[in-house]
């Protein structure tokens, strides 16, 4: 009998040891991939280039959130009918969640490939939402200047942050 506590407390050891190992390597691999900036894409079409530019650009740009992490939306280019599909499934969640109400210290967080979809979809989301309701709340909206007035105009009477990134 002791011999096998001795054995299961020095396979427990190892089984520690290992994964420590193994979380600094995981570590290691995730830094390197961090520390290069990625560029953005030039081909909208480009969804993992999207992904990783826009995620980056969010990532920059929590300061302020308490929650333990931001409610991220990636609008489409909206050129497809999937793609547009797609944007109206994303309208309608956002919608819900624009009437629910967010608690505050939440960060959402709105981008995609083509800067003026991304506006109609928070312009729409945001149509019908109670002044005051998002009081403590930042929305973070990654576009063209040009569309960046539209979305305050239709955010702010919420009580939300507005944050504008360029993309």
């Amino acid at each position: 009998m002791r011999k096998f506590a001795l054995i299961a407390a020095i396979a427990l050891t190892a089984g520690i040891a290992l994964g420590g190992c193994s979380q600094g390597s995981d570590q290691d691999q995730q830094a390197a991939p961090q520390a290069a900036a990625a560029t953005k894409p030039t081909n909208i079409s480009d969804t993992k280039g999207w992904d990783t530019y826009l995620g980056q650009l969010v990532q920059k740009n929590l300061q302020g959130m308490a929650a333990q992490q931001p409610y991220a939306y990636l609008v489409t280019p909206g050129q497809t009918d999937d793609d547009k599909a797609q944007n109206d499934r994303q309208l309608k969640n956002v919608q819900d969640t624009v009437a629910r109400g967010v608690t505050p210290g939440n960060l959402l967080a709105f981008a995609g490939p083509v800067s003026a979809t991304t506006a109609d979809l928070l312009v729409a989301a945001f149509k019908d939402a109670q002044p005051g309701t998002f009081k403590d709340v930042i929305v973070l909206f990654i576009g063209d200047k040009a569309d960046e007035q539209r979305v305050e105009d239709a955010v702010k009477p919420t009580g939300a942050t507005v944050r504008f990134v360029q993309m």
